[in-house]
C-alpha cells in the first residue's frame, strides 16, 4: 500500500516546470512527506509521522479529508491520492494530560512573585469561599470550597488574593497555545486541563517523547509562571490519572500495555467520578479499596453495586479508553465557565458569588472577542453526578454583566431544586452576536458602561491595579 502511494506520488502529474525554486522546494518536501506515510505499520493516528511534514506544505499538498477509515489527499497538479486506514493500537505514551497546579492562585503569584512559597489562596475575604489554594496552604488544611472564615481559623496566616477579573483565561490561552506549537491536536479541556495527541510528531521511542513533554512544562514555568503536571499513557483515561498522582509539577509516564498493571494497586477514588463518599462507600460496604479489588469482583457482584455501569466500571479500573483527543476549534458560539468543588456545599450564598465571579470573568471574554450575549444558563450537579440547569434570554444581547446579575440568585434556585449540597456549578453565555452598534433608547448609558467597562478590563488583565466589583468585596454584601 505504501510503496503504491508512493509511486503515485512521484509520478506527480502536475510537474514542476511551472513552479518557482521554492515551490519546487515545498513540492517535493510534501510529496516525501507523504510518502513515508505508513498505513500499515501500527501508527497511532493514521496520519502520524508525516502530520506535521504535510501542514508545512499545505500550499502544494493538502488534506481534503482525514477520517477513521479512509484518508483522501489533492495536490495542485491534480493528483489525488486516497487509502483505505485501518485503526491500530498505540505502542508509544502518545496521550498527554496536562493539569495545570493550583491554576487561580499560580495565575496571581505570577504577578505578585514575592508571595511564592507563602500560604495563600483565592477567594473572597470573609463571606466567600476559597476557590484555589496554595500547596503550602493546603499542608494546613486549606482546601477547595471551603468557606474562607473556617480557612482563616485552620490557617490564621493565610493571605487572601481577590480575582482578578479576565486574568485566568487569558492565561490559559497563552498555556494552551504554547502546546500547540508542539502539536495541532491540542484539547482544551477546561480552563486549566488538557489533552495533547503526540502521535502526529514521530517520535520514534518514549524517551523522545518524554524529553520534548518536559520541556513544554519547563517553558511553560519560564514564560508564564504556572506550573503544570502531565500525565503520558496511552489513551486519554489512564494520562488524565497519572496527571494527578504526583502534584505539583508532577510527571508520570505509563507504557502502553501496562495500563492495568499501573491502576491497580490506586486506592478506588483515583478513578474519575468516584469521589469521596462513593468511595467511602464502596470500601466499607463492599470492600472495594483499590482498584485491583474491583477487578476481582465477580460479575455478578458488580452488576449488584454499580447496575448498568458495571462494565463501563470494569473497563476503566482496567485502563481500557478509547476516546480520541477532540481539536474543532470554531469561533464561539457560547462562553462557558464551571467550578467542581472539592468538598460538596450547600450556602446559597457562597454559590452566588462564585457564579457572580463567573459572570465577570466570561463577560470580560466577550468583550475581548467583539461579541455579544442574549442567554445565561446556571447549571448546577449533584454529589451522585445528576445535574439540573435553567436559563433566561434577554430581548437585545448584551456585553455587559448589569442585566445578568440580577439573574443569577433567581436561575440558581431555579436549577437547585433539590436541597442538597452541590458539586459543581457552571454559568454559560449563549444566543453569540456579532457587537455593533446599538440605536436603541438607552444606547448612550450603555455605551459610556461599556467604555468603563472597557476599561476596567484593561486595568485588571495588566496586574498592577484590581478593580473589583461589589460582590466580590468582603464584608456583608447589601
Amino acid at each position: 500500500m505504501t510503496e503504491k502511494i508512493a509511486t503515485r506520488i512521484m509520478n506527480f502529474s502536475g510537474g514542476e516546470s511551472g513552479l518557482t525554486g521554492r515551490q519546487r522546494t515545498e513540492a517535493q518536501a510534501g510529496r516525501a512527506a507523504l510518502a513515508s506515510l505508513n498505513f500499515v505499520r501500527p501508527r497511532p493516528h493514521f496520519l502520524s509521522v508525516a502530520w506535521n511534514r504535510v501542514r508545512r506544505c499545505r500550499r502544494i499538498g493538502t488534506v481534503v479529508r482525514a477520517q477513521t477509515r479512509r484518508a483522501n489527499f489533492s495536490f495542485c497538479g491534480g493528483t489525488e491520492v486516497s487509502a483505505t486506514l485501518r485503526p491500530v493500537p498505540r505502542l508509544l505514551p502518545t496521550i498527554a494530560h496536562l493539569d495545570a497546579d493550583a491554576f487561580f492562585v499560580s495565575c496571581e503569584l505570577a504577578l505578585k512573585p514575592e508571595l511564592r512559597g507563602t500560604k495563600c489562596a483565592v477567594g473572597g475575604r470573609e463571606r466567600g469561599i476559597i476557590s484555589s489554594a496554595s500547596y503550602e496552604a493546603r499542608a494546613c488544611g486549606v482546601y477547595t470550597p471551603m468557606p474562607t472564615a473556617r480557612a482563616l481559623k485552620v490557617c490564621p496566616d493565610l493571605i487572601m488574593l481577590p480575582h482578578t477579573s479576565g486574568l485566568y483565561r487569558k492565561v490559559s490561552g497563552q498555556m494552551f497555545d504554547r502546546c500547540e506549537t508542539v502539536t495541532p491536536l491540542v484539547q482544551r479541556n477546561s480552563i486549566d486541563e488538557g489533552y495533547l495527541d503526540l502521535a502526529p510528531c514521530g517520535f520514534k521511542s518514549t524517551e523522545e517523547i518524554e524529553r520534548r513533554v518536559r520541556r513544554l512544562q519547563q517553558r511553560l514555568w519560564d514564560e508564564l509562571q504556572v506550573p503544570v503536571s502531565f500525565g503520558l499513557a496511552g489513551n486519554k483515561l489512564v494520562a488524565q490519572i497519572a496527571s494527578k498522582l504526583r502534584k505539583p509539577r508532577g510527571f508520570v509516564v505509563v507504557p502502553p500495555g501496562t495500563e492495568a498493571e499501573f491502576l491497580a494497586p490506586l486506592p478506588i477514588g483515583k478513578l474519575p467520578g468516584i469521589g469521596p463518599k462513593t468511595e467511602a462507600a464502596l470500601t466499607g460496604t463492599y470492600g472495594i479499596k483499590l482498584v485491583r479489588d474491583l477487578i476481582a469482583k465477580p460479575e455478578r457482584e458488580l452488576k449488584a453495586i454499580f447496575g448498568d455501569a458495571s462494565a463501563d466500571m470494569l473497563a476503566m479500573a482496567r485502563g481500557v479508553d478509547d476516546r480520541r483527543v477532540e481539536t474543532e476549534h470554531e469561533d464561539a458560539k457560547s462562553y462557558s465557565q464551571q467550578e467542581t468543588f472539592g468538598e460538596d456545599i450547600g450556602d446559597f450564598a457562597a454559590i452566588e458569588r462564585v457564579a457572580k465571579r463567573m459572570v465577570d470573568e466570561l463577560m470580560a471574554s466577550v468583550r475581548a472577542d467583539g461579541k455579544r450575549v442574549r442567554t445565561m444558563t446556571v447549571k448546577v450537579r449533584y454529589p451522585d453526578f445528576t445535574q439540573e440547569s435553567h436559563g433566561r434570554s434577554l430581548e437585545r444581547a448584551t456585553d455587559l454583566e448589569a442585566p445578568f446579575y440580577a439573574w443569577v440568585a433567581p436561575l440558581l434556585r431555579a436549577a437547585w431544586k433539590k436541597r442538597r449540597p452541590l458539586r459543581l456549578v457552571s454559568v454559560r453565555f449563549s444566543n453569540v452576536e456579532e457587537g455593533g452598534t446599538q440605536l436603541e433608547m438607552f444606547a448612550d448609558a450603555d455605551e459610556k458602561r461599556r467604555r468603563l467597562a472597557g476599561v476596567l478590563d484593561r486595568l485588571n488583565r495588566g496586574g498592577g491595579i484590581v478593580v473589583r466589583h461589589g460582590h466580590q468585596l468582603s464584608g456583608p454584601e447589601g
